[in-house]
């Protein structure tokens, strides 16, 4: 549902992304790790359309986000990092502007608002100002926009940033029960919540693929579990491509 294909993208001399590739199928949730700097964002990017790729493709339900990117991002639901939302609005108002910002029919747009709300759990602010809102609440709001047109392929970064314990948990049991329907890709710096939520992870570092495999084959690598996995393939100079 959702293949990667030699991704490459560079900022002046910084090469950020190097060569990246990888599938995701359906019924996969994929953590997508590394340490600040190793390319993570500017590849969820790339994935979403929203940078293009100097190099490589990134296809989404069969459609090329470079050569058909309308056809890709319609397959496709993307919770960028910081979730910028439209912060005079309230959330009800901002998901009403999303159905029509995606043509969604007339009929369907108040089943997908309803359903999206109860989902993410914003029903208590769904009528209050976004910029009033707690760092939480609008976090879940973008997982709400992400959501609206129930995609096949989901790109997360940091959803559950900003949230408490009870919160973390709801995103977790929302993430379990779309798993089996969708192929999400889930970028996290809170490694313990991988084993919870992820069936596979990837680890990159300096722009390059650098492990791959369940979070339990990973962490059986070091003694530490995937934290020391993580410690020492991310910034490894030997570290070889995986």
């Amino acid at each position: 549902m959702l293949e990667l294909k030699q991704l490459a993208k560079s900022f002046g001399d910084h090469k950020a992304v190097q060569s990246v590739s990888f599938k995701l199928d359906k019924g996969e949730v994929l953590g997508f790790l590394g340490p600040n700097g190793a390319g993570k964002s500017t590849t969820m990017r790339m994935v979403a359309g929203v940078i293009e790729p100097d190099q490589g493709d990134v296809t989404i339900a069969g459609h090329s986000i470079v050569s058909a990117r309308r056809h890709a991002q319609r397959q496709l639901g993307y919770l960028p990092e910081g979730a910028p939302l439209y912060v005079d609005m309230t959330p009800v108002e901002f998901l009403r502007f999303m159905t029509a910002a995606q043509c969604m029919p007339r009929s369907a747009r108040k089943p997908a608002i309803e359903r999206v709300i109860a989902d993410s759990r914003i029903a208590n602010v769904a009528h209050r100002r976004i910029g009033n809102l707690s760092k939480g609440y609008r976090r879940r709001v973008g997982l709400a926009g992400a959501l609206l047109h129930d995609p096949d392929v989901l790109v997360l970064d940091e959803p559950t940033d900003g949230l408490d314990p009870i919160q973390k948990r709801a995103v977790r049991a929302l993430i379990a029960r779309m798993a089996p329907d969708k192929a999400i890709l889930i970028s996290t710096h809170t490694l313990e919540e991988v084993p919870a939520m992820c069936n596979r992870a990837i680890i990159i570092d300096r722009g390059r693929v650098v492990a791959d495999g369940t979070p339990e084959s990973l962490s059986r690598q070091y003694p530490g579990g995937l934290e020391e996995t993580f410690i020492t393939v991310a910034g490894s100079p030997e570290a070889d491509v995986a």
